[in-house]
């Protein structure tokens, strides 16, 4: 093989004059490498730069004990140490595929490289600040999708409650209105003056106007359902127990029945009270459509408030309750899995701040949902601000086992995660960190068993 015309035909290369090729070649070393072979391991030092010239080098990111793959490359493909690379150990393992054949060039011989080899230099820097570049983007994106998954199947769940109670309460609804013809016979033909008529309406708007508010416990209500059964049962009033499990319901009495016996015939009873517990029933179903359609509005105004669809990249004065209290609402569904409670505490007189609203909801988001993913089932997460002069901070705290000593000075790297692989990507509090360096603010963290602290510290102005 002939080595200097393999790195000629070598796009990445292509400005780079021949003498300074042909000083690669003359520093290097070719390696021979069979199908499976570790070209590298993890935590190895890193002290080569290689270049494939045949076969292929696969590229494996270790996280938690399991591989996940990272690049495949192959012919011309460029990697290892860089010009001004800062990396000294390997975060993955990279393997031979099929026979493989590399130029490797020493660490050592990289002082007289960048003295001597000017552009050979300059376009292995470049290809390491595009690969960087390129490699955190992906990186970045793959976060995002994690925590656009997490957050989706949360929603998913929280919009299909209501939404499944508005189709069973409107199917129900359906059926209460479908008066059969008989029963309308029955109730038109009732011969009632209008004193006793408006008897019977101030009854029945009292209840559904809730004048009695009184919530009945479980004994309380089933001993009313029977009195009553027992005082229509008495007045000879079909299906007693239907109508009388929707009459307590609003919490109707005997005397209230009473009432309305002095008011309609006895023989007339049944349609009456068929038609009353129609409208109670159906008031019901109406008001259960109406605070299931109200919770998905609430939600989606959230998914709103969250993400400020309406607003653009700009930074702008927002309010931190807001943006607080929409994350949580983003965030239930998990929380309501693990059964983990949230205390909410800031002052009533806190500043707004000016921000990016989205972004900075993402830093609560990833430090939220990492504390949910830290605690056990039951634990507790207290979410507190303080102003200080032009300042304001906030803490997120739980109370999980805790950040062990040797990791918490690790934990704002890029890729560094404790998580299973397809869980994170260990760019969530790194990104936390970005954002709020970006808004002119700090992020710490203090840990140990039983409470672990996360602090965000952002100016108002």
């Amino acid at each position: 093989m002939d080595i200097l015309q393999e790195l000629i035909k070598n796009e990445n290369l292509a400005t780079v004059p021949e003498p300074q090729l042909q000083w690669l070649v003359d520093q290097g070393e070719i390696i021979h490498l069979q199908d499976g072979d570790y070209v590298f391991k993890k935590d190895d030092p890193v002290d080569y730069l290689w270049i494939v010239l045949e076969g292929r080098m696969r590229l494996y990111h270790v996280q938690n004990n399991e591989q996940r793959l990272l690049e495949d490359n192959g012919k011309g493909y460029i990697g290892g140490l860089l010009p001004y690379s800062r990396l000294k150990t390997a975060t993955g393992n990279a393997m031979a595929v099929g026979d493989t054949t590399l130029l490797r060039l020493h660490r050592s011989q990289f002082r007289e490289m960048i003295e001597t080899q000017d552009e050979l230099v300059e376009v292995l820097v470049h290809l390491m600040l595009n690969r960087v570049r390129n490699f955190t983007k992906v990186q970045q994106q793959n976060e995002k999708m994690i925590s656009l998954g997490k957050l989706s199947a949360g929603l998913a769940h929280e919009l299909n409650n209501p939404a499944s109670a508005v189709v069973r309460s409107a199917t129900a609804l359906k059926k209460q209105l479908g008066i059969v013809p008989e029963k309308l016979k029955a109730l038109m033909s009732i011969q009632m003056t209008s004193e006793q008529v408006d008897q019977l309406s101030t009854v029945l708007l009292d209840k559904l106007n809730g004048a009695d508010q009184r919530q009945l416990s479980l004994m309380e209500k089933s001993a009313r359902e029977d009195e009553l059964a027992d005082w229509l049962e008495e007045h000879n009033v079909n299906n007693s127990f239907e109508i009388a499990e929707t009459l307590v319901d609003y919490n109707f009495t005997t005397d209230d029945l009473d009432v309305i016996g002095t008011s309609v015939p006895e023989q007339s009873l049944t349609p009456v009270l068929d038609w009353v517990t129609n409208v109670l029933a159906s008031t019901r179903l109406v008001g259960e459509i109406a605070e299931a359609s109200e919770r998905i509005a609430n939600l989606v105004g959230s998914i709103k408030e969250y993400s400020h669809m309406d607003g653009g990249g700009d930074k702008k004065k927002v309010s931190l309750r807001d943006g607080l209290e929409s994350t949580l609402r983003i965030l239930r569904h998990k929380l309501k899995s693990k059964n983990i409670s949230v205390q909410l505490d800031l002052p009533p007189e806190l500043p707004e701040l000016c921000v990016r609203p989205g972004e900075l909801n993402q830093v609560w988001t990833n430090l939220i949902d990492n504390a949910i993913d830290a605690l056990p089932e039951g634990g507790k997460i207290n979410v507190e601000a303080v102003q200080d002069r032009e300042f304001v901070t906030v803490h997120v705290i739980d109370n999980g086992s805790g950040i062990p000593e040797d990791i918490t000075s690790m934990i704002f790297d890029p890729f560094f995660t404790t998580k299973e692989i397809g869980k994170g990507s260990g760019l969530g509090l790194e990104i936390v960190q970005t954002i709020v360096q970006q808004h002119k603010g700090q992020v710490k963290v203090h840990s140990q068993p039983g409470r672990t602290e996360f602090s965000v510290c952002l100016p108002i102005e």
